[in-house]
């Protein structure tokens, strides 16, 4: 459930609404989150999503959803879903059915029109390298190109051949004329048309002639009453051609943009064509593989929207820098599950105990809560039986100083259960313990032993009642902070993909308690003293678990 607790407060975007709407500047509030349906949504789009339907939330107004749809030759209908999938998982619900930029076509072409009939547009034959050549640098002004002059008579008669498809692909474009010297190069005569002879998602095979982002954003905002247009710094030297166009047009409102830092965070990528090639070269299984930073990815890996919700908060908005390490957004995760998963226990690397003093009738069985906080998830028997399962970890040949756990002669704790002490360590020939002989203290069920303090707790199954699970162990992506930042001896970028994490998946067989054999997929658990699991989105049947690790239950990674 939404609360209005949950979004970022105190930052620069919530102070100029709140001044705007006590003003009366804006009687109410309209936001969009409006991306491009070319790849799955990343964290910074969760981010972005947070932003823009938690302000609408927040000062009861609205948001729109509007795919950005305007380059058909990277798009399709696979991301659209996507897209509305994810928004809506993180809890989120756009005003009315979602909008594309496509929706608008005809209107931003009439506006063309007029803008080219105001003399305000041009049709141009430059080609990009000559565009390129033309357009100047960042200390030197550009020229005009020698197609500026037409008449507007003679750019709207081009401008309806480019529109009928007289013209081959790339052999012409609409630009605004504004002014080839300015110190802002998206002012310098901007590109707002392009012939591009593409099968469309929504449009069909209607046009072949396609609006550019910038053109077609700052119409779309005015279509829809936006009040505020929120994006991120990149686009902040684009502002003044927003404006720019919506002063130039019998524009239907006055949107504002605003920007905000993006959000880079760290052992991640979220460029999406760096995304796609993870994809695309099969570096990773899909766009939902669970260590992909991808909403879906994210799911899929036991992420919650509660826990999103959180880290988006926790990151804030500001206009600095927002580098963010992947601790913070795995504690934010790990906060959630840790109120919101039931517990069960599960071996994953298992070292079998054979309990030489067992006794059927007498040694007894002890139910256990499956939250110590939540009663209402109820309780389940731990059964017991003369042959265990631990961890392998929880015993030592030749214990450190301090351990706790299991050891020759030692003694421990099997949570909800007995105290055993364990006798001797069974080897193979090559060496290897391959059992423990241990025996029980009858007299410690739900007490302490009389006499001697045992401090060590480990959990454990038993043999005869534990099931087999599928269990995939996942550890970050890549090895460096900044994999696609990392320079050669020549100063040149090496490939991102250098850094790939070949460890960054385990798939093993483990042991778990029978209430997993009942599980419906993207059931979340924690697997006491390990960490929080969930059933596989795609994989996991009822009877056949499959379980991906979600978060350790403390940061695993620090330096």
């Amino acid at each position: 459930m939404l609360n209005k607790d949950q979004f970022a407060d105190n930052h620069f975007i919530r102070t100029i609404i709140e001044d705007d709407l006590q003003s009366g500047k804006h009687a109410a509030i309209q936001t969009r989150f409006p991306p491009e349906p070319n790849g799955y949504l990343h964290i910074g789009h969760a981010k972005s999503i947070c932003l823009n339907f938690g302000l609408a939330y927040v000062f009861d107004g609205k948001c729109n959803l509007r795919f950005d749809d305007t380059n058909p030759e990277k798009e399709n209908q696979e991301y659209v879903d996507s897209i509305k999938e994810d928004v809506q998982w993180l809890g989120f619900q756009w005003q009315g059915e979602p909008r594309y930029a496509s929706d608008y076509f005809d209107q931003l072409f009439d506006y063309a029109v007029g803008l080219i009939q105001d003399g305000k547009a041009y049709v141009c034959d430059l080609t990009p390298e000559e565009m390129r050549e033309y357009r100047g640098t960042l200390t030197e002004a550009g020229k005009n190109s020698p197609y500026r002059d037409r008449t507007p008579e003679e750019n709207l008669d081009l401008f309806m051949k480019m529109r009928d498809g007289a013209f081959p692909d790339g052999s012409k474009t609409l630009r605004l004329k504004i002014d080839m010297a300015s110190g802002n190069i998206n002012m310098r005569d901007p590109v707002i048309y392009r012939i591009r002879r593409a099968h469309h998602h929504n449009t069909g095979d209607k046009w072949c002639i396609y609006p550019m982002y910038d053109y077609t954003h700052a119409i779309s905002d005015a279509i829809e009453n936006i009040t505020h247009s929120l994006c991120t710094l990149e686009f902040e030297a684009h502002r003044p051609l927003y404006d720019w166009v919506l002063d130039n047009i019998p524009s239907p409102s006055q949107p504002r943009q605003y920007e905000f830092s993006r959000l880079e965070l760290l052992y991640s990528i979220t460029s999406k064509r760096k995304l796609n090639q993870l994809v695309s070269e099969n570096h990773v299984s899909g766009w939902d593989d669970p260590r992909m930073p991808t909403i879906s990815g994210m799911r899929r890996r036991g992420y919650t929207p509660e826990g999103l919700r959180l880290f988006a908060k926790r990151v804030g908005i500001s206009k600095s820098e927002n580098i963010v390490d992947m601790s913070v957004l795995e504690g934010a995760i790990r906060e959630e599950l840790e109120e919101s998963a039931p517990r069960m226990m599960a071996v994953l690397n298992p070292l079998k105990i054979t309990l030489t003093n067992f006794e059927a009738g007498k040694t007894q069985s002890r139910s256990a809560p499956y939250h110590p906080h939540h009663e209402s998830m109820g309780e389940r028997e731990i059964p017991i039986s003369s042959t265990l399962y631990i961890e392998q970890d929880d015993f030592s040949e030749n214990p450190p100083a301090g351990w706790q756990r299991l050891t020759v002669g030692g003694e421990v704790r099997l949570r909800y259960s007995y105290v055993i002490k364990c006798d001797e360590a069974v080897k193979d020939e090559n060496g290897q313990i391959i059992e423990l002989k241990c025996s029980i203290d009858h007299d410690t069920l739900g007490k302490k032993p009389e006499g001697r303090k045992v401090k060590g707790v480990i959990h454990w199954l038993s043999a005869e009642h534990a099931v087999p699970a599928t269990v995939r162990l996942y550890d970050r992506l890549f090895t460096v902070e900044r994999p696609d930042a990392v320079r050669g001896d020549d100063g040149e970028y090496l490939p991102f993909t250098d850094f790939i994490n070949p460890e960054s998946k385990q798939e093993i067989t483990a042991w778990v308690e029978p209430v997993a054999n009942t599980l419906q997929p993207e059931s979340r658990w924690q697997f006491e003293r390990l960490g929080y699991f969930v059933t596989d989105r795609k994989d996991h049947e009822v009877g056949k678990p499959i379980f991906n690790k979600t978060v350790g239950l403390k940061d695993g990674f620090q330096k």
